[in-house]
């Protein structure tokens, strides 16, 4: 009976040998092509600063896939949305009243991005960073013209009602349940994902728009209804005043791409950092458990002198 077992072990080994082979040969012959696009962005100009973009600017990466799965479920596109360019950072101006170094929901945000992050092509690296500095926050960024909170300790009364993950997130009165939500930009064939870090452009209040079926009402700057980051802009390859589509996206229908490598408040580096640190811990875990299995193997045998 010994020998049968033996022979049937051999057997089922072989087989799996044999799969084993079959399946990597199968996966060996599989191959993937990725596309980079060359095309320049050029005649980029920001009509609410009126900041000319360089058309020699250096072009940056591409990332793959740019389209996002074709069936959803919970939240519908916007379409043909005027947008505008605006920054961290950003200087008042005859076009853009409103200084970006603090944001509806972040009154240092310019220190927390870590700096003025520069809108001009030649000052901005591959990696849709500017050359000056690495952000402490993700490059990606957009504003809606909605504010869910009146001031640091109130919310609007209205929010429970129109904001689709309100039961999901909210915690207390005052803190925005809207600020660091993911979107996907459209351009073309391209799309982009950023997320909500701002109120506008001009308006705070256009809820029927943002979570509604209604047009923005703003008038100015031919209707913009978007807000989009330098970094943004530079991926899409689209300049300030064109018309994009955009919809609000859960995280787990977010592709790999340059928004997802960055930045403290972006929630994928959140979820490495978490990884990372939990895996430390099980490391030095373990390290502790071998110590001390080291020294009760030492105290046994009478080897004091080894122990630490």
């Amino acid at each position: 009976m010994t020998g049968a077992r033996t022979l049937k072990a051999v057997s089922m080994g072989a087989f799996v040998l044999l799969g084993g082979a079959a399946s990597a040969q199968v996966l060996s012959s599989a191959s993937t092509a990725v596309s980079r696009d060359t095309t320049s962005i050029s005649s980029l100009t920001n009509p609410r600063s009126g900041v000319a973009m360089n058309s020699t600017a250096p072009m940056p990466r591409v990332f793959v896939p740019t389209l996002p799965r074709t069936v959803y479920t919970r939240y519908p596109w916007k379409t043909d949305i005027v947008a505008t360019v605006f920054w961290v950072g950003e200087s008042p101006s005859e076009n853009n009243p409103t200084p970006n170094h603090q944001s509806s929901w972040d009154t240092a945000w310019a220190k927390n991005f870590g700096g003025f992050d520069d809108p001009d092509p030649m000052k901005r690296n591959q990696d849709y960073h500017p050359v000056a500095f690495k952000p402490m926050q993700n490059p990606f960024y957009i504003a809606l013209p909605y504010n869910d909170v009146l001031n640091y300790a109130t919310t609007k009364p209205e929010a429970a009602r129109i904001i689709p993950w309100y039961k999901e997130r909210f915690k207390k009165g005052g803190k925005s349940i809207l600020k660091g939500q993911w979107l996907a930009i459209r351009y073309g064939n391209r799309v982009c994902y950023a997320q909500w870090e701002d109120c506008g452009p001009w308006v705070t209040d256009d809820a029927d728009y943002v979570f509604g079926n209604a047009r923005p009402k703003n008038t100015s700057n031919k209707g913009a209804g978007i807000d989009l980051s330098p970094a943004v802009r530079d991926y899409l390859g689209m300049s300030s005043g064109a018309r994009c589509d955009w919809r609000f996206v859960d995280l787990n229908e977010i592709p790999d791409g340059p928004w997802r490598k960055v930045g403290t408040n972006n929630h994928f580096v959140q979820n490495q950092t978490k990884a990372a640190a939990q895996q430390n811990e099980v490391m030095a875990s373990r390290v502790d458990e071998l110590r001390r299995m080291r020294d009760e193997y030492f105290r046994r045998n009478g080897n004091s002198q080894y122990l630490r």
